[in-house]
């Protein structure tokens, strides 16, 4: 099963003087139990293309299909429940918080599956253990009073509380500190791979998605220009640069020092992996 996009045009305002083509003619598989990124720059087409996935916006033109179910037969019951299995956070999505208490706006989304209040309260908790809030101390607390990498991960926590199968981040380590980014890129990680959850992940930030992703997708003014795994994505050179993208710091770094005659492996997504290529090069190097 897997989310499909076939030939999908997106045009904002259309037959206005305003009208502008975000999409045009995208066409991709994400596999269900990937951990697919989505890089390019602003105005690439990145947001626009996600918020199709769940059904926010419908194709100008072309399909969406989730598990096989087209998204714009919208009073099938088949595709309300293919718009229900993909969960979506959005950029900076602690703006979206608006509930009096954080139990109260993690529950919201599931009292709409009209679920028992047994089966709420459950997943709020679950939800909130699972991006470290814990629940006695914060359930009765208002979410604006946290810090803002706390508020995120309510907002993530909301979102999880659903049980989607895929699961859409826009952003989502946008603005918060080295600290903050590593910890909410742990936990989703986890998500991906404990719970098996399918990852859509929107970044411009190449270390991340050199670190996470195992399929990555370049937009460039609303056209997707490469899909390919990580290990031939991050040396696409030609569509890097078309994309105004870079490869991971890394990546540079072991090619900087092959280019300087040390025969390292310059394919290392993880800083683990670059130590040990270039202790690899070093100890098979003559040195004088």
């Amino acid at each position: 099963m897997s989310i499909e996009l076939k030939n999908v045009t997106y045009t904002y305002m259309p037959k206005t003087p305003f009208e502008r083509m975000a999409l045009k003619n995208v066409s991709l598989t994400i596999r269900d139990g990937s951990f697919t990124a989505i890089a390019g720059h602003t105005g690439s087409g990145k947001s626009t293309l996600v918020q199709h996935l769940n059904g926010l916006l419908h194709p100008t033109a072309g399909q969406v299909l989730v598990d096989g179910v087209d998204l714009a037969e919208k009073k099938s019951p088949a595709a309300k429940k293919a718009r229900q299995s993909v969960g979506m956070v959005f950029q900076y999505p602690e703006h979206q918080l608006f509930e009096e208490t954080v139990a109260a706006d993690i529950a919201f989304g599931p009292k709409n599956m009209e679920l028992s209040e047994k089966e709420i309260a459950e997943r709020v908790r679950q939800a909130m253990e699972f991006v470290s809030l814990d629940y006695e101390t914060y359930k009765d607390r208002s979410p604006f009073q946290l810090s803002g990498g706390q508020m995120r991960r309510v907002a993530i926590a909301g979102v999880i509380a659903l049980q989607p199968k895929y699961l859409v981040l826009d952003e989502p380590t946008a603005g918060l500190d080295p600290q903050g980014r590593e910890d909410l890129l742990q936990k989703i990680l986890q998500l991906h791979r404990k719970e098996k959850i399918t990852i859509v992940f929107v970044s411009h930030n190449m270390d991340d998605i050199a670190r996470a992703a195992d399929e990555v997708i370049f937009m460039k003014h609303g056209e997707m220009t490469l899909q390919d795994k990580p290990q031939k994505a991050f040396f696409a050179t030609k569509e890097l640069r078309e994309a105004g993208l870079s490869a991971p710091q890394l990546i540079m770094l072991l090619q900087q020092l092959r280019a300087a005659g040390l025969p390292v492996d310059p394919a290392a997504f993880t800083m683990q992996q670059g130590v040990k290529h270039i202790m690899d090069a070093m100890r098979g190097k003559k040195l004088c």
